[in-house]
């Protein structure tokens, strides 16, 4: 492992003061460059993730890819389980039950959840599906592998019959917390009061209490961790889990909306399958519980496995997202906002940027994307929304008309700081989404090796480090910039695919770990410049890097920095022109204790934050020092 960071070709020696002079105006406007949300469903980001239901592998649904199992769940005692797939099935789209078989005494199944379930002093409420002659009791209990206690207990009338499925509901309110996330979920039954001693069950569900009480909703903590870094927009659904790795599976909005009977999933990119709980009207609620800009992605013929939809083929695809369009954004009296309207949500909601593709320079894509995919798309969408951002999938094209363009990159923290002014080549004509943006390998002299597969498990310092030089550099351009996000954004630590993450979990929300990144996008996003004003300085970049505006809302000039190697601290004269002797500011210092410092799960926050008022002394000078691998922000006050 390559883990050195101090690269002879990058380390710089900081004796005088760097003195930096700025501007009251002829700056750029900035008010598009914003800090928010990639949805990925990598790393269990959703199901077992942000999306709150406790019980996994809930309606045995299955794909030609994953078919359906029993993962999971176990029996109770000496109970039997079986998949089902009985000739009236709970609905078209789950089609695969179990069935629950006992001769005699207490019978039935048990739950191990997302690698366990949190138990709180607090209501869950769950439901079941059921199909069978019983008359007797179900009971539905949550028990702590950990002391062997039942933590809480229901029983439930049961209104059970032989032809058809019914629903029942229940809830549970443990008096008392589990020590830990080692519990489990059973649902039991007396196996004399089935009429053929067996039953099939489908659509298990267990909710804890979801945020803003939405049913079918969010992760709690989850959702507390993206509030706390103030983001501003949510592009979705995220990166591959929009193309599909088979056209079978790539994601059909149509197949994630209404009641969870309708929903059958989907096989993901990551190596399972997906409930589509959380579905284009869920991510439509996560927008407005956290009041973000919607971005989003409509799939454009192209898969993972490098299958194209011919352009004489595309018409139903580009249809399918007009259709997905107007469901969103359409009244109650055109086609699909009807559809909408008739599952409880009348009022449209509005969306402004839409995303072709993701990552078309890939795959073999590029081509057929330039010579006819991305231009269909475009024409069709621009004739009915003529208002509408439009964003390519890549920069690697000429863009057209007035479409924007979506740029990723994962590299090494020094090849991250390298690209301190990559924007400065672009136009605002065209406007950039920095869709995924991470340093996600150490330094080994050449770049990103996929093969080496050398990736941190978390962020780790330096690499938040380059990241702030990076998207420092993106600021300085941010009248091209709509905004960047962190990406992967999730992952649940005991099933991921990708590594580093901004958050990292477990079952325990206590254990949730806000990464070193976390702490630069909310120390970033916090700072909001609305115009950038220029800098002069006698003194090259590096290793300081910076970027000085204005907050017009607040009337505040802000300065923000980033040191990058460099053997010594940096000492930094910044004047504001127009600021005067004696003016206070606030100082806030990112630091960590060393250059690998990572924010693990279950572990401290490692990152030293320091607040200090300081004030501009003659020729309303301010002067202070910034430490080597430290992210700093000034703010007049």
């Amino acid at each position: 492992m390559i883990r050195g960071y101090l690269l002879v070709s990058l380390l710089a020696v900081c004796g005088a003061a760097v003195e930096i002079s700025v501007a009251s105006e002829g700056g750029n406007a900035t008010s598009n460059l914003q800090y928010g949300i990639m949805e990925e469903e990598i790393n269990h980001c959703g199901d077992g993730g942000l999306y709150a239901e406790l019980i996994r592998n809930r309606a045995f649904q299955g794909s030609t890819m994953y078919p359906a199992n029993l993962d999971a769940w176990a029996p109770v005692d000496e109970s039997l389980l079986a998949l089902s797939t009985p000739s009236v099935p709970l609905s078209a789209a789950l089609p695969t039950s179990v069935n629950v078989k006992g001769s005699k005494g207490t019978v039935g199944l048990t739950n191990v959840g997302w690698w366990g379930i949190e138990v709180k002093e607090q209501k869950y409420t769950g439901s079941f599906y059921v199909k069978g002659a019983y008359k007797g009791i179900f009971t539905a209990s949550l028990q702590s592998n950990t002391t062997s206690d039942v933590l809480a207990s229901t029983e439930i009338k049961s209104k059970s019959v032989g032809d058809a499925w019914t629903q029942h509901n229940f809830t549970l309110t443990p008096k008392v917390a589990a020590p830990d996330a080692k519990n489990t979920f059973s649902l039991t039954f007396d196996a004399a009061g089935a009429d053929t001693g067996s039953l099939d069950f489908n659509l298990i569900s267990l909710f804890p209490p979801t945020w803003n009480d939405r049913p079918n909703g969010l992760r709690i903590d989850l959702m507390q961790a993206m509030q706390d870094f103030g983001p501003k927009f949510l592009r979705f659904p995220g990166g591959s889990d929009l193309e599909g790795s088979t056209l079978e599976d790539r994601w059909k909005w149509n197949e994630t909306i209404g009641p969870l009977t309708d929903r059958p999933g989907r096989a993901t990119a990551w190596g399972y399958q997906q409930t589509s709980g959380l579905g284009l009207v869920e991510y439509m609620q996560w927008c407005d519980d956290l009041e973000l800009e919607p971005i989003l992605g409509v799939w454009a013929g192209l898969t993972l496995d490098a299958h194209v939809i011919p352009e004489a083929e595309l018409g139903p695809y580009i249809d399918d997202a007009l259709n997905e369009l107007e469901f969103l954004t359409g009244s109650a009296d055109t086609e699909f906002g009807a559809l909408r309207a008739s599952l409880g949500y009348p009022d449209p909601w509005k969306l402004r940027y839409v995303e072709i593709g993701n990552e078309d320079n890939l795959n073999d894509g590029l081509e057929s994307y330039i010579e006819y995919r991305f231009q269909a798309f475009y024409d069709a969408i621009k004739a009915k929304y003529p208002d509408m951002i439009i964003l390519a999938s890549t920069v690697d094209m000429e863009l057209t008309g007035d479409a924007g363009g979506d740029y990723h990159l994962y590299d090494t923290p020094d090849n991250l700081t390298v690209r301190f002014n990559f924007f400065d080549q672009y136009s605002p004509d065209h406007p950039i989404l920095l869709g995924e943006i991470a340093a996600t390998e150490f330094n080994n002299g050449k770049g990103i090796d996929w093969d080496d597969k050398n990736f941190a498990l978390y962020p780790w310092w330096i690499a938040t480090v380059s990241e702030a030089v990076f998207l420092l550099g993106a600021e300085r351009n941010a009248d091209k910039i709509i905004g960047t996000t962190y990406a992967p954004f999730f992952m649940n630590l005991n099933d991921w695919e990708w590594s580093p993450t901004l958050i990292s979990f477990n079952a325990d929300s206590a254990q949730t770990a806000l990464s070193t990144s976390w702490h630069l996008y909310k120390l970033l996003s916090e700072s909001h410049i609305t115009n950038t004003l220029p800098t002069t300085s006698e003194t090259e970049f590096g290793p300081l890097y910076y970027v000085a505006g204005l907050d017009s809302a607040t009337e505040s000039h802000i300065f923000k920095a980033a040191v990058y190697n460099s053997t010594e601290p940096v000492p930094v004269s910044l004047t504001f022109e127009g600021v005067k002797t004696g003016s206070p500011a606030e100082l806030t210092v990112l630091t960590a204790p060393d250059a690998f410092a990572m924010n693990e799960v279950g572990g401290p926050n490692l990152v030293d934050s320091k607040v200090q008022t300081v004030e501009a002394g003659k020729g309303g000078v301010f002067e202070f020092e910034l430490p080597d691998l430290s992210i700093a922000v000034l703010k007049t006050t």
